[in-house]
């Protein structure tokens, strides 16, 4: 079985930024991906960015040069620095972890960015 934790949502000022943490726990070890998604208010949910085990990171158009993604295998813990937010942001932030071709979904945590 596998948890996936969120936390370092909030709120913010346009502007402003958050670290966003996801740990995975459970029988788990070293994750093939690791990603955030995000979904705002009235739409489907989206691909924020992704990273391999292998440090590989891939983002979406729009967060390119505004977000990082990073990881540490040894903690199975991804991080997702934001920088520059606009309400445009404000949506809840999902983890997703694919191990042994399985997805696993956190509950999700809220970013709320204000003008």
């Amino acid at each position: 079985q596998v948890q996936v934790v969120e936390s370092g949502g909030g709120s913010v000022q346009a502007g402003g930024s958050l670290r966003l943490s996801c740990v995975a726990s459970g029988s788990i070890f070293n994750p093939t991906v690791m990603a955030w998604y995000r979904q705002a208010p009235e739409k489907q949910r989206e691909l924020v960015a992704s990273i391999t085990s292998g440090a590989t990171a891939n983002y979406a158009n729009s967060m390119k040069g505004r977000f990082i993604i990073s990881r540490d295998n040894a903690r199975n813990t991804a991080y997702l620095q934001m920088n520059s937010l606009t309400p445009e942001d404000t949506a809840v932030y999902y983890c997703n972890v694919f191990i042994r071709s399985n997805n696993y979904w956190g509950k999700g945590t809220q970013v709320t960015v204000s003008s």
